[in-house]
């Protein structure tokens, strides 16, 4: 009897299927990007327009790759990227090929294919991967490439700009320290995840990179404010020209040196160009001489950016005042140490007033010091302003105010 039960349809041909994927990971890959603040790619932006080599510090999976994909997409910049711990140091050194009479020609160093094409391009970004996982002598190979662009007797052309990514070596697989001579030539910045912008992303919209809008009419300024602040800095701080850390994990990041300290005059000239965000350039000035020192520096900075206190008291009706409640007090106390320089009745007064601006736009306590200290510098025969009847009672809450802290803290050291 034969069988009633209908044949089962054939299956789509594997092909058809396999267009079909396809077809869904181009969907999946389908993204776009928008204007977003986003401060650790606006630093690196800013760094590759320096034309100075970056090094992306994170962990495993935390996109430095991705990132550097979708910024050379943005850019317009042809990405080549080499994974540095799979090569030999003779291919960045350059091989040697014998020619017909290496006697009286020599012997030239032949530069690998990438580094061809990226002559013949003109331009690009060049990504080096995975740099905590190469051995010393690749290091070592590297050293000429980073610095000098040089692989055996080719020159890179000035296009091409130069990112590296690397991994903590806890994280890195058979991972070693950077050696100090490689670290000291690159802006180190720690790459970490935004949650925000991994969401969004994910949604199908990543920030797009753009390179700095430099104000052609403040680039002269822009020279003379960084050399100032550099050389400032290193003038009353010798010691900080050259420190090479004494462990060999902070040799692999980010140190002072003559070379690092110009790198820093560079991107603080640039971002002064670019109206970049002080995040921004903080970033990028500790990613080049360290924290301690970059800190440093960017105190300098900080109060380069101040008032002349001799510009307040000549007219402290329309004076702006910092908003930043340190940079204000340094302000405050500025313009009271030039008062005791040159103590006069109206340079007395104007001081007052501009302590009660200060009441009036910001935090009071900061003018308590500045207010007990200027009282003290009267004069007999000056006769009180106003200003302090309005300022005494912020003065008297503050001090009732300590001696409330100094009678508790006792109590509460004793109910440990």
């Amino acid at each position: 009897m034969p069988s009633t039960l209908s044949a089962p349809a054939p299956s789509a041909p594997a092909p058809a299927q396999l267009d079909v994927a396809s077809e869904l990971l181009a969907l999946l890959r389908d993204t776009t990007t928008e204007p977003r603040p986003d401060v650790q790619l606006e630093a690196l932006t800013l760094a590759v327009a320096a034309d100075l080599p970056v090094l992306l510090w994170g962990e495993p999976g935390i996109g430095k790759t991705a990132a550097l994909t979708q910024l050379a997409e943005n850019l317009g910049l042809p990405l080549t990227t080499v994974i540095a711990s799979v090569h030999e140091p003779s291919d960045f050194s350059g091989l040697p090929v014998i020619g017909d009479d290496p006697a009286v020609q020599g012997v030239p160093m032949a530069p690998p294919d990438w580094a061809v094409r990226l002559v013949r391009a003109g331009r690009g970004l060049l990504f080096l991967d995975e740099l905590s996982t190469a051995p010393p002598a690749v290091q070592a190979a590297l050293l000429r490439l980073v610095l000098e662009r040089r692989i055996g007797s080719l020159r890179l052309p000035d296009g091409v700009r130069i990112v590296a990514a690397a991994n903590p070596r806890a994280s890195a697989a058979d991972g070693w320290e950077l050696s100090p001579p490689l670290a000291n030539r690159f802006v180190h910045l720690q790459w970490v995840h935004d949650h925000d912008v991994v969401v969004r992303g994910l949604g199908g919209t990543w920030p797009r990179a753009t390179l700095p809008q430099l104000d052609p009419a403040r680039l002269a300024d822009a020279v003379d404010l960084a050399r100032r602040a550099v050389c400032g800095l290193l003038a009353g701080r010798p010691a900080l020209v050259h420190r090479l850390p004494a462990g060999e994990t902070r040799r692999g990041g980010a140190w002072p040196s003559p070379r690092s300290w110009e790198m820093t005059l560079r991107l603080i000239a640039f971002a002064t160009a670019a109206g970049s965000s002080r995040d921004v350039l903080s970033l990028l000035v500790r990613g080049a001489v360290g924290d301690g020192p970059g800190l440093e520096l960017l105190a300098g900075l900080d109060r380069m950016d101040l008032p002349d206190p001799e510009d307040l008291l000549a007219d402290p009706e329309a004076a702006v005042l910092p908003e930043r409640g340190d940079l204000r007090q340094a302000v405050l106390d500025s313009v009271v140490a030039a008062v005791r320089s040159r103590p006069e009745k109206s340079r007395w007064d104007a001081a007052w007033t501009l302590l009660v601006r200060a009441v009036e736009s910001g935090a009071p306590d900061l003018v308590v010091v500045p207010a007990t200290t200027l009282a003290s510098l009267r004069r007999d025969a000056w006769d009180v302003p106003e200003a302090i009847e309005e300022l005494a009672g912020v003065v008297a809450l503050s001090r009732r105010a300590d001696r409330a802290a100094a009678r508790t803290a006792p109590g509460a050291k004793a109910g440990r």
